[in-house]
């Protein structure tokens, strides 16, 4: 059931909303709707303008957070995000350990698959904006941290960085997993992967491994259906072992 502060989605003909429900109003050109009257409804329920226009009421997942939540800079695409979890086995008894939160989205994927997730931001202000997202998310099992990486304690089943790798965070990593456990980097570029290469073949002896995963989107128009045109590229995966 939908409560006050709940975060929805109104789904429409052609165009979908991401909205609070609570105090105030929404308006569009399908007419006005009342936030309030989203209170006690189900996912699934739909809801009438002033004019008579018809949205249905959907809950966010993980991919809806990627395409509305708030940005502090470009996320991880849902391809990558899903090879983490993917070649890591990432599971419910799993503790994680995410650094270069950005705007959280990456972690919002894990926390709802890990049994916690630490997730690490030096920047305070997009630690706050990924903590807001997160709290949307209705995730209670991920904390947000606004701090270096290279303070994090504890034992940790997976290390995921986001973010500008240098020696010292991949030795730090490999303190902090339990045998067994992965290691994962995401850069864009290769000069830095090669940088992480070798350190992770210095501190890892599980074996390294290096992927890019390509993604072609369908376009179908009347004269036909292709490949559509955007990059294809967008990041690199290490994944070692400890």
């Amino acid at each position: 059931m939908i409560e006050e502060g709940d975060r929805v989605i109104l789904v429409g003909q052609k165009r979908e909303y991401y909205l609070r429900a609570g105090p105030g109003k929404f308006g569009s050109d399908a007419g006005e709707i009342q936030l309030a009257d989203l209170i006690g409804k189900m996912p699934g329920d739909r809801v009438e303008t002033h004019l008579g226009k018809t949205f249905t009421i959907r809950v966010p997942r993980p991919p809806d957070f990627f395409t509305h939540g708030k940005r502090s800079g470009a996320p991880m695409l849902p391809k990558d995000i899903g090879m983490v979890i993917a070649y890591t086995g990432m599971n419910r008894n799993d503790s994680v350990l995410d650094a270069g939160t950005g705007s959280g989205v990456a972690a919002i994927y894990f926390g709802g698959i890990a049994h916690h997730v630490d997730t690490y931001e030096i920047r305070p202000e997009f630690a706050r904006l990924a903590e807001k997202n997160i709290v949307d998310a209705s995730l209670d099992n991920v904390t947000v941290h606004a701090e270096d990486v290279l303070s994090a304690e504890g034992s940790y089943d997976i290390v995921h960085l986001d973010m500008m790798i240098q020696k010292e965070h991949v030795a730090h990593a490999h303190s902090l997993l339990v045998p067994g456990g992965f290691f994962v980097t995401y850069t864009p570029f290769f000069e830095q992967t090669f940088s992480v290469i070798d350190a992770c073949n210095e501190f890892f002896s599980g074996g390294v491994n290096c992927f890019e995963c390509m993604e072609r989107e369908l376009t179908r128009t009347a004269r036909g259906t292709r490949p559509s045109t955007r990059v294809a590229h967008s990041g690199f995966l290490t994944i070692a072992r400890k």
